[in-house]
């Protein structure tokens, strides 16, 4: 079941980016007057094809990876005289990069639009506290302590987690000393210097904040059920919304961590638990389902804890934001995450970051599917980072791809006269080249992560 979910949501994100890209093209081409004969989703065997009223074929092709429009062009095959004005290749070199450029734009406009959707909608977000950070770490070396509220990264406010993330993320990347501006939990205001110097280029697997310390405060919760989930274990055991965990197996249960440390290590071990329902006492055993994580079995019952309104005061912020500032965000961040990915690439082409953390269809397909089940926002949210990362790809100056025909309109415009075809056909050996290395590093890194755990 898990399978299908992954592999639906995949194809679903891959549809609509590819929907999404492609169209800017096809937009941007009928604008320009350029003919289009071929509208196509996927490659390979047609699996649906309709013609439109302006003659374009519209196609949804058996293999997903990808996705094209043909336009009418004299070097490809004979065109009448009548329509030589439509054809690509009679196009003045601004109208031809406008066209190419379209696709990547597109990628761009429908993050922004995305992100400005779920400004405006006014999302539940994590406030920036953070939790204690592990002995020796850079944030406990900055002196950053467990209910510290981060109000300023450099100047710059920040008013949620997501926000803190992503600065500190990017001061890591770039090996800088950041200054945050904290409020203590007794409400004093100072200064805390985070030195990030060592994690430039770093080589960290996983989550970069764990290695610096920087971790989201959990608040200390009692282990009481708020929510069962139906079907779990702990459904199928009599475990219900509202019930104390007292002991596990002769062991005192002080808090909810307490709780989910003894199940997660108890995967497929039934569990004798004492819990008060309603004042009495209880004994029920309970099995915790096995689930892999990162190579090794955890114990999960399914159920979730009683969060009182207090804690969710004052651990989580819900902003909403009016059309232009949600438009202005929502472009911010999207230029943010384009020259982050942008830096990300330059540093693995220099040998600053490793090329493990390229990614391929495997690992995206699980990110689409773990997104997926989280919810619509977490899955949107998905979209318009993998759409970008599309945009971003897609700019760089490779033959093959758009930014590829770029590169070679601008060094039209600077000679005077296109590029010749023995040029753009040595070019575009290189860019596939090139293109199967970047493939070739994608699909290890998903292998070794898939077997690797």
């Amino acid at each position: 079941m898990n399978l299908l979910w992954t592999t639906a949501a995949f194809v679903v994100a891959l549809g609509v980016l590819i929907v999404v890209h492609e169209y800017g093209h096809y937009l941007v081409a009928r604008l320009c007057n350029v003919k289009v004969l071929r509208f196509s989703v996927g490659f390979g065997r047609a699996l649906f094809t309709r013609r439109g009223r302006d003659g374009t074929e519209w196609v949804v092709a058996a293999v997903p990876f990808g996705g094209y429009v043909k336009m009418l062009d004299e070097r490809e095959a004979p065109v009448s005289a009548d329509e030589l004005p439509r054809a690509f290749n009679r196009q003045s070199v601004w109208r031809r990069t406008a066209i190419v450029a379209a696709g990547p734009v597109a990628n761009f406009l429908f993050a922004i639009a995305v992100y400005a959707g779920l400004f405006m909608y006014g999302l539940p977000e994590a406030r920036p506290i953070v939790g204690a950070p592990p002995a020796g770490s850079a944030a406990a070396v900055a002196g950053l302590r467990a209910g510290d509220t981060i109000v300023a990264v450099d100047g710059e406010a920040v008013s949620t987690w997501q926000q803190l993330r992503w600065r500190v993320l990017k001061g890591a990347l770039q090996g800088e000393q950041l200054r945050l501006e904290r409020i203590s939990e007794q409400r004093h205001l100072s200064d805390a210097m985070l030195d990030l110097r060592r994690f430039a280029g770093t080589e960290a697997e996983g989550d970069l904040l764990a290695a610096i310390g920087l971790q989201l405060y959990r608040p200390a919760l009692a282990p009481v059920l708020g929510q069962v989930e139906a079907g779990s274990a702990a459904d199928r055991d009599g475990l219900q919304a509202g019930d104390r965990i007292a002991r596990i197996d002769d062991v005192a249960i002080d808090s909810w961590s307490h709780f989910v440390e003894a199940v997660r290590a108890s995967p497929g071990k039934p569990m004798q638990l004492t819990i008060l329902r309603e004042q009495r006492a209880m004994q029920l055993t309970v099995t915790p389902e096995a689930r892999e994580v990162n190579g090794a079995p955890i114990g999960r019952i399914g159920a979730a804890p009683h969060v009182p309104p207090s804690h969710i005061e004052r651990i989580l912020i819900r902003t909403q934001y009016g059309l232009l500032e949600a438009v202005g965000r929502a472009t911010d961040k999207t230029f943010d995450i384009a020259v982050f990915s942008l830096r990300m690439l330059g540093k693995m082409l220099l040998g600053e970051v490793s090329w493990k953390h390229l990614s391929g269809p495997v690992t995206i397909a699980d990110y689409a599917g773990q997104s997926a089940q989280m919810g619509w926002v977490s899955y949107l949210t998905f979209l318009a980072l993998i759409s970008i990362s599309l945009g971003v790809l897609n700019l760089l100056p490779i033959p093959l791809l758009d930014g590829g025909h770029l590169m070679y309109y601008a060094l039209e415009v600077v000679k005077g006269s296109p590029v010749s075809e023995r040029v753009m056909e040595l070019g575009q050996r290189v860019g596939l080249t090139l293109l199967l290395i970047m493939m070739a590093f994608a699909f290890y890194n998903d292998l070794n992560r898939l077997f690797s755990g």
